[in-house]
């Protein structure tokens, strides 16, 4: 079934200019025009023009989403994405609405609010760049290496990356100050989990590939000094961590060679 401009904007409350602004710009183009001259369009377009109007929900610019869908595979694959990132935006915009109703909460009991606590769910890729200037200079001036820039969709990953960086180092810190040994097992799960949480989400990481990134940072100034400052000690604490998961997890892949 085709439909004209009309239909296809009472179907999806778009306007009939936007419309028309879509196929000029290339980004929704009609599948034939009618002897009459109306742009008509079918089942691919409307699948197309759902796509455009979820990554608009996420204020994707429209360069974007043409770049996206352009590039795109099949479209359960753009669904599935587009899924993950309005999930992440809801799980943010929970942690803003919370954060207000703390504010709300605090303002009627006459208190202050923390002030950590008072911009929790904030973050954009402006902020992002803001939090990363420091590392980015030091990177160019030490290493001549320059942190790529940072995309609007990228930002809900990447807030999530941090989420499990700070735990994973919240968790390595309060082993040290406990005096867990480096090589317990307790320890080697926290290392599993976080090594776990890079695969799935999409940076491939090998036991070695991590105890040689800890490694780097107990050579490199600002990571060390991002790490000591802390806890004292954490960033040999990693390493040495890191070397023992390692070295476990060679020992049990040998193993099993033999079995």
């Amino acid at each position: 079934m085709l439909y004209t401009v009309k239909e296809i904007a009472a179907l999806s409350n778009v306007t009939v200019k936007t419309l028309h602004h879509y196929h000029s710009i290339g980004l929704l183009l009609p599948c034939e025009i009618s002897e009459a001259g109306y742009r008509l369009y079918g089942t691919k377009e409307l699948e197309r023009l759902q796509h455009i109007l979820f990554y608009k929900e996420l204020d994707f610019p429209l360069e974007k989403i043409m770049q996206l869908l352009e590039g795109a595979p099949d479209r359960l694959s753009i669904l599935a994405s587009q899924k993950e990132l309005l999930l992440a935006r809801k799980q943010r915009m929970e942690r803003v609405i919370q954060t207000l109703d703390e504010s709300i909460s605090h303002a009627e009991n006459g208190e202050q609010m923390n002030q950590a606590e008072m911009f929790k769910g904030f973050c954009d890729e402006e902020e992002w760049m803001e939090a990363l200037a420091e590392q980015k200079r030091y990177l160019e001036e030490t290493y001549d290496f320059s942190l790529p820039s940072i995309d609007s969709s990228e930002v809900p990953a990447m807030n999530q990356m941090a989420r499990e960086a700070k735990r994973f180092t919240d968790g390595m810190a309060d082993f040290l100050a406990k005096g867990v040994k480096f090589d317990d097992e307790s320890i080697h799960r926290l290392i599993s989990e976080h090594i776990a949480f890079l695969n799935q989400s999409g940076h491939a990481t090998s036991a070695d590939d991590f105890a040689a990134r800890t490694r780097f940072f107990l050579d490199d100034d600002f990571h060390r000094k991002m790490l000591e400052e802390q806890q004292t000690g954490l960033a040999y604490y990693l390493s040495t961590a890191a070397e023992s998961f390692a070295a476990k997890e060679k020992s049990g892949t040998e193993a099993k060679k033999y079995d």
